[in-house]
């Protein structure tokens, strides 16, 4: 059995790690403070940024759905992998040697599921890399260099070839300690008739690497004429590899695509190799699937658009046929982004790899500016299949192309291509194609109002949407819970500042029952004056707490900003501090001001007196604490 992991390597990990490059590799993070970074939350669709990372804090928090917590925990729920695995492939990255009690030191075969499996898919590439360079590879050297694609350029992409024999690279990584069942997990493996096989044999290959650069997969291209295999095989579905979740060269092109709000989608592997070559370092392929929705959300995350979608997705096609059917799929579905989708398509119908053979990177990157919008060319694609020369031609025309323009959600747009519609077919009343295509619209239900720019799937839910197990959650602009809020975020942000005072607070400071779960939390944990601080502060106290949604609210506390610049953090806090005894003592005085009311001075005197004096001291005490505040 593997060992347990110290907490000692634990922390130390998570110290050396910087959770803001972590999610960096699958968020597009901007500043938003001091201490502060936001961007389009991976967890859920959603078309503002809620989603915070707080670098100092070592914490993340989404404000419109509620996952949080730390780097591990952000793994866990990106990659769907255990914390021991997580903090694996954190060790992997920074470098730190684990020390597993009762298992030995770091030893192999005892790693986590899924880093093993990484660690089969990057040896296979590593040994399919170093046989391209085997005189048996001749063929796929060819292939390359045919294409216009030398050395540099092959190992700037990882290309490999897959040697002959049934099992060549089935036994190398045996040889290393994987075992025969991990090779089948990562999809490398198959099992013969006779015993263990490769699943790739004579072909070139391509890794497949997800954002943060692990190898989880590969793409392989027929060499020979008696390979009956198909043209290009892919890794069958593995707990790495979901197609329809990962696109090939986007560990290359994810910084471009975040800086120029930009994406490239061709067909092929070596359609990217030559965008890039080229200059267009934005360009990116899905692996054997269609790109699809999950493919989006995943661009659209990269873009990190904020209001709504302000990006460019442009695809290439080889063909006026490909271009035509796939453009006319921008007229179905949501629509959320079709007014910012593009199609570039070379004259010639040749795809951009043999564009840039034929004519050089410049064509290549004319291709993309000449680029033309996905409803523009939709409709004139249909439109080229009418003699516009005849008045039976246009009127034909028209009666195709109005239906389509009809379906075409946003209004705005909607209106400006009926209008556009009446010049490419040459119609001189433009009132009335534009009065046809509304009348179209209208049979067919389209909306009328305003263009819906919620995301790809619907609407992300705001933060008053979210919906928690269990608990009602406190809403965070309540005036009359400020104070609870904000001291809250003191004693778990700044403990060492918030300290004594806070744990001094009576429990009656907190009224409403989540900030009142979380405050006897805190004292649960030992207090501010523990010593403890960043995220094994916050997890102390959050494990403290069985209800899901009260343990995500630490998290958000934890994130969530404070209303002050850095350098007045201290005395804020104070005033904090000071503004909810205030509260508590304020209750104290008019409870016994009522308690005053109800006595009569010459029935006790010496217990009215008592209690008046009582209020007396508390009026004094208040007075101090609003010179404080």
């Amino acid at each position: 059995m593997p060992g347990r992991i110290p907490d000692r390597d634990i922390a130390a990990i998570r110290e050396r790690t910087h959770i803001e490059e972590i999610v960096g590799d699958y968020v597009a993070l901007r500043r938003a403070g001091a201490d502060s970074m936001k961007g389009l939350c991976p967890f859920h669709d959603e078309k503002s940024p809620s989603f915070h990372v707080r670098p100092g804090r070592g914490l993340f928090h989404c404000f419109g759905c509620g996952e949080g917590g730390d780097v591990f925990s952000f793994l866990q729920k990106q990659e769907h992998i255990t914390f021991v695995e997580a903090v694996e492939q954190m060790a992997d990255r920074v470098g730190y040697r684990i020390n597993y009690e009762g298992g030995g030191t770091a030893i192999a075969v005892n790693r986590g599921t899924r880093a093993r499996l990484v660690a089969a898919n990057t040896a296979a590439q590593k040994f399919y890399a170093e046989q391209l360079r085997t005189p048996a590879a001749q063929k796929a050297r060819d292939y390359l260099t045919e294409r216009d694609f030398d050395g540099v350029a092959a190992a700037s992409f990882g290309c490999g070839y897959a040697p002959d024999g049934w099992d060549t690279m089935t036994k190398a990584l045996l040889s290393q300690g994987f075992t025969f069942n991990e090779l089948k997990d990562a999809g490398l493996s198959t099992e013969g008739r006779k015993g263990p096989v490769d699943r790739f044999r004579r072909r070139l290959l391509w890794p497949i690497r997800n954002l943060g650069g692990d190898v989880i997969g590969f793409g392989a291209r027929k060499l020979f004429d008696d390979d009956n295999l198909g043209k290009y095989m892919n890794t069958p579905e593995t707990m790495l590899y979901k197609k329809s979740q990962v696109l090939f060269g986007l560990d290359h092109a994810k910084k471009n695509i975040a800086k120029g709000h930009q994406v490239v989608i061709v067909e092929g592997y070596t359609d990217v190799m030559a965008m890039h070559l080229a200059g267009v370092t934005t360009a990116v392929a899905s692996c054997g699937t269609a790109f699809g929705e999950e493919h989006l959300a995943l661009i659209r995350r990269l873009m990190m658009d904020d209001s709504y979608f302000r990006g460019e997705v442009i695809y290439t096609f080889d063909g006026d046929d490909a271009g035509k059917a796939a453009a006319l799929k921008a007229f179905e579905g949501e629509q959320s982004i079709s007014g910012q989708t593009f199609v570039a398509i070379a004259p010639d119908g040749t795809d951009p790899c043999e564009l840039r053979q034929r004519s050089g990177d410049g064509a290549v990157r004319d291709l993309i500016a000449r680029r033309v919008p996905m409803f523009a060319f939709a409709i004139k694609a249909l439109l080229s299949a009418h003699d516009l020369d005849t008045a039976e031609g246009r009127v034909h025309a028209l009666r195709d192309a109005v239906p389509v323009v009809a379906r075409i959600k946003d209004v705005s747009l909607r209106d400006e291509y009926a209008r556009q519609l009446s010049g490419w077919v040459g119609w001189d009343d433009v009132a009335q194609v534009l009065r046809r295509v509304r009348q179209e619209s209208a049979k067919r239900g389209a909306p009328g109002g305003r263009k819906d720019r919620s995301g790809v799937r619907g609407r992300a839910p705001g933060p008053e949407q979210a919906t928690m197990p269990m608990s009602v959650m406190p809403r965070p602009d309540d005036p009359k819970l400020w104070p609870q809020r904000e001291g809250l975020k003191a004693a778990l942000q700044y403990p060492g500042i918030a300290g004594t005072i806070f744990d001094s607070l009576p429990e009656d400071c907190f009224t409403d029952p989540s900030y009142e779960r979380i405050r006897a939390a805190i004292a649960e944990s030992g207090g501010c004056a523990a010593g403890l601080s960043g995220v094994q502060w916050t997890g102390t106290v959050t494990h403290r707490i069985d209800d899901p949604a009260v343990a995500s609210l630490v998290t958000e506390l934890a994130v969530e900003s404070m209303a002050v610049e850095e350098s007045g953090i201290p005395r804020y806090i104070a005033s904090v501090l000071a503004r909810l005894q205030e509260v508590w003592v304020g209750a104290q005085i008019a409870d016994i001001k009522s308690r005053l009311r109800r006595m009569a001075p010459g029935d006790d005197p010496d217990g009215y007196n008592a209690v008046f004096g009582d209020l007396v001291a508390l009026e004094s005490y208040r007075r101090s604490l609003l010179e404080q505040d």
